[in-house]
């Protein structure tokens, strides 16, 4: 389960996570599209979800909350 900016707990889909984790190795949207077998507007569509579920402004916040995931993870 990721957090907020402000630490709360949200619930992402699958696919969210996916595509989470694939902003948070610097990949672009399009290689994110080609490894999940979905259009690139798809991933598009999934970055303004998370950015909104997230509470962040932008792809760099998404990729921070992605390395702090993966850290509590492991």
């Amino acid at each position: 389960m990721a957090t907020d900016a402000s630490g709360a707990a949200v619930q992402l889909t699958p696919t969210q996570l996916k595509v989470m984790r694939g902003v948070g190795s610097g990949q672009l949207n399009k290689q994110i599209a080609f490894d999940l077998g979905i259009a690139e507007a798809t991933v598009k569509a999934h970055m303004t979800a998370l950015m909104r579920k997230l509470n962040v402004r932008n792809r760099t916040q998404v990729a921070i909350a992605a390395q702090s995931l993966s850290r509590h993870a492991s």
